[in-house]
This record gives structure tokens, C-alpha cells and sequence, in this order.
């Protein structure tokens, strides 16, 4: 289990220049590490966003959570890939919308522990997660 301390810091982390990893954020909240695209903006709370991925990770067998603490929004999990079952990390950060108390958005980052290319299943991993929390 993840202790507090072994959160990303996403504010200062440098991603590393193989093309094995996918990072979403709210622009300008992490410029110097290149996010590969925005995070959108969903109308929920930063408390019922946090709850709903939660619930996500929980309903999928090949994802297990390692660490989550609902006061800061973080979750950290690890996603299992279908065919060859490589271990991957994942970690979000759920923020609120500033001067918008119903909404929120996201910085997720996922990356593979090994390889130097990931074929895009980080990038399709992270868009299916924010594509599902934009149903109703």
C-alpha cells in the first residue's frame, strides 16, 4: 500500500522522454510536462467525481486501486494490460473548478513500468476512463 508521500506530485514530476505514457490535465496546471491533451470539465462536484472513479476502478477486475485519499482527490491504481498482462500505473488528482462549486476536472497520468513504446494503450486507457465519466 501507497503511503501518503508516494502520491505523484503533479506540480513538480518530469516525464520521462520514452513515448510509453499518457498525461491529461486542466491547462495551465502543468505546463512544463507537456500533457498530451485538456482534461475536460465535468458538472459534479470534486466529491462525487472522486466517488464515481472510484467506483470505476472498483467494477473492473483488471484494475486494483493501491492508494486513494478522498481529502486531497488522489487515487492511484494499477491497470493490467489483456494480453500480455503488463502492469501499468495510473494516477489522478480530481480538482475543483475554480468559482464553479458543481463541477471539476481531472490530471491523470498513466504509464507503462516497462518497454519503450506502448503501442497507445496508455492514451486509450485514459481516454475510456474520461469518456465513461462524461455519461450521465
Amino acid at each position: 500500500m501507497l503511503h501518503m508521500t508516494d502520491f505523484i506530485d503533479f506540480q513538480t514530476f518530469k516525464r520521462p522522454a520514452k513515448p510509453n505514457n499518457w498525461l491529461v490535465a486542466p491547462d495551465g496546471f502543468i505546463d512544463a510536462a507537456l500533457p498530451d491533451e485538456s482534461s475536460p470539465v465535468y458538472d459534479r462536484t470534486p466529491d462525487a467525481l472522486f466517488k464515481d472513479v472510484m467506483e470505476m476502478i472498483a467494477a473492473r477486475s483488471d484494475w486494483k486501486i493501491k492508494a486513494s485519499d478522498p481529502s486531497t482527490g488522489r487515487i492511484s491504481f494499477i491497470a493490467v494490460t489483456k494480453i500480455l498482462r503488463f502492469k501499468d500505473d495510473v494516477d489522478i488528482l480530481v480538482l475543483p473548478v475554480e468559482a464553479h462549486d458543481a463541477q471539476s476536472t481531472l490530471t491523470v497520468y498513466s504509464r507503462s513500468r516497462v518497454g519503450y513504446s506502448d503501442l497507445g494503450t496508455n492514451g486509450k486507457r485514459v481516454n475510456a476512463l474520461l469518456s465513461a465519466l462524461a455519461m450521465p
